[in-house]
């Protein structure tokens, strides 16, 4: 009996390891199939644009196809919540920006927890928020401005994207720092923000450089101040709030891919490894000068450095200036 049970003991063990051996053999290394990367806001924008450039890049380095899937809305907690729900297995990332540090301050309950949610994959980029105004405007530097503001506290309006997107939070950090108060009149977008300022209608205008630079090329309108830490190529001549001013200030519209919690350190490691070869290409970093911005590489601690300061940062103005959703 104890041989007999030996030997099946024995049999049950061979077919344990073959199966082991059989199912790392089945197991295809990473990536075997299509990459997916959600973008929280629609085709066209900045950050689809600069998705769907990082991914080209990425397919060609990874060897497999990378796709772009545009799901707006809700400040883009629709697109954060499909990351989420995703497996982590390394097929479906995320480009996201700036909303993603300030929506758990901005909506209320918080959509999601930034630790428990989330793996930071990879910074891509900045691309510096500017305040510009209409190129007949009285205003010609960022100091008659701030100037006009404090003998007329009030008396000028800032259009902005909308209540709680980035520009508007940098405009209302700079109206912190030169101790101002600009009348906020929020768009649904920055088309018509910019439209009305062109017209008139609102004195200055905080967008990303993306959008205003075609405008001031053409003498629409006229760029009074970088909010980045460095001058733009997109936009020559334009100085930075710092260097009108206020060192040490800054303000940037940022991207990085993350991806659902859990996500195995190879498989970040891979993805990193893939963003960094993207960003080093000429296609990717014409990309970003033409938004007006600066690739950033670096590990994925420095995203999630970035995540967690801009988090802190955001949501004390967030609270301070009881800065509500649209």
């Amino acid at each position: 009996m104890n041989n007999i049970l030996r030997r099946r003991l024995f049999a049950v063990a061979g077919m344990l390891v073959f199966g082991a051996s059989v199912s790392a053999i089945a197991a295809d290394p990473y990536p075997s199939r299509p990459i997916k990367i959600i973008v929280g806001y629609s085709a066209g924008g900045a950050v689809d644009l600069i998705a769907r450039s990082v991914g080209q890049r990425m397919a060609t380095i990874l060897g497999q196809p990378v796709i772009v899937e545009n799901k707006p809305g809700a400040g883009t907690n629709i697109a954060v919540k499909a990351l989420i729900a995703s497996p982590p297995d390394g097929y479906t990332l995320m480009l996201a920006a700036n909303a993603l540090a300030v929506n758990p301050s901005l909506f209320q309950p918080a959509p999601y927890d930034l630790d428990r949610d989330l793996t930071p994959v990879a910074l891509v980029g900045r691309v510096p928020v500017v305040a510009a105004v209409r190129e007949g405007s009285e205003f010609k530097t960022l100091q008659q401005l701030v100037a006009a503001a404090k003998a007329k506290p009030g008396a000028f309006s800032v259009a902005t994207p909308g209540n709680g997107s980035t520009p508007h939070l940098a405009i209302e950090l700079f109206q912190h720092t030169a101790g101002v108060q600009l009348r906020h009149v929020p768009y649904k977008g920055g088309s018509q923000a910019l439209t009305d300022v062109m017209g008139g209608h609102v004195d200055v205008v905080a967008v990303n450089a993306l959008e205003a630079a075609p405008l001031a090329k053409a003498g629409k309108l006229r760029v009074l101040a970088l909010m980045s830490p460095e001058r733009a190529a997109v936009l020559p001549g334009v100085p930075t709030a710092a260097e009108s001013g206020y060192p040490g200030f800054e303000a940037s519209v940022w991207y990085g891919f993350v991806a659902p919690a859990a996500l195995p350190k190879p498989i970040v490691a891979t993805l990193h490894a893939a963003v960094q070869k993207a960003l080093e290409s000429p296609e990717v970093r014409e990309q970003l000068a033409a938004a007006g911005g600066v690739p950033l590489p670096g590990p994925p601690e420095r995203l999630g450095s970035l995540i967690k300061s801009e988090a802190a940062r955001y949501g004390k103005l967030i609270r301070d200036a009881n800065i509500k959703p649209d």
